[in-house]
């Protein structure tokens, strides 16, 4: 009687073993298939980022192109002007055509500006920071302004010769002031700092990565909060200071020969040793205080 006793209750421990056996099988396939729903919905959410980012790509390329194209054409109708008016016997037909030719040049210079104005608001619409195209758009502003200090040369060679080609010459100076508007806007940069609770609650960073919660890292949020940036202008501000916490952990990717960090107590201060290098990858620079 004993004997049957004890059988029993092996019998018993053995089922209840069986059934948290199972239990925590029936946990972990619930686990792996919520981590594997999880990993296809980040998915989905990557391929439409990057059809996103293709679509704003072309479409800036598209752009960038006819931009070019106008300051060649520009330059050629430029030595064309200057060859015409060093004619001694320039007829009146001549005379027009010049008048011509910088009146085309102004349209031409007109459409640059808008299309330039254009290519900076749909990169600065777009989700994605694109930061190869930044540079692109701000070479290219850095060319349309050399273009207007020709322009203004060839003004000075026109003026003794008839004051009518200087006045039309002069209508552009509300596009080139247009031009500098975005030259200063290519020179926006913008940082934001905090602790990861904060930044990630504030819409700047998200935690990805890691396998069901464990090991995630701490990056950019696709669709960040622009808000929460302050924007400085990069040729003019060479350090950044942070305050709070022991030590400060950079989020975004900034080469680190570019900078350098001084700690004083819980301020830091990040001095930019080279800006263009600095500010090449990413023009957000992300720092979290720990």
């Amino acid at each position: 009687m004993k004997h049957l006793f004890y059988l029993t209750l092996s019998f018993i421990f053995l089922g209840l073993s069986s059934c948290n056996t199972n239990e925590t099988a029936n946990q972990s396939d619930d686990n792996l298939a919520e981590e594997l729903a999880k990993l296809k919905s980040e998915k989905r959410a990557l391929e439409a980022q990057l059809n996103e980012k293709d679509s704003t790509i072309n479409q800036s390329i598209m752009l960038f192109n006819e931009i070019e194209n106008n300051l060649a054409m520009i330059n050629l109708k430029e030595d064309e002007i200057r060859l015409k008016s060093k004619d001694v016997e320039l007829t009146e037909d001549g005379k027009q055509w010049i008048i011509q030719e910088i009146q085309n040049i102004n349209h031409l210079r007109e459409e640059n500006a808008k299309k330039a104005n254009q290519l900076s608001k749909q990169l600065k619409n777009s989700n994605q920071k694109i930061a190869e195209l930044e540079k692109m758009i701000s070479n290219l502003m850095v060319k349309i302004q050399l273009q207007d200090e020709e322009i203004d040369i060839l003004r000075a060679e026109l003026e003794d010769l008839d004051r009518e080609y200087v006045e039309l010459l002069e209508a552009y100076e509300e596009q080139s002031t247009l031009t500098f508007e975005l030259m200063q806007e290519a020179n926006q940069v913008f940082y934001a700092y905090g602790t990861e609770e904060e930044l990630e609650n504030a819409g700047v960073i998200v935690k990805e990565g890691g396998f069901i919660g464990i090991g995630k890292k701490a990056t950019l949020k696709g669709d960040f909060n622009d808000e929460y940036f302050t924007k400085i202008d990069l040729t003019k501000q060479k350090s950044i200071i942070i305050d709070g916490g022991k030590k400060i952990k950079m989020i975004t990717d900034h080469p680190s020969s570019s900078y350098s960090v001084i700690d004083d107590g819980n301020k830091h201060t990040i001095k930019i040793n080279d800006a263009k290098s600095f500010w090449k990858v990413s023009k957000y620079l992300v720092v979290v205080v720990e």
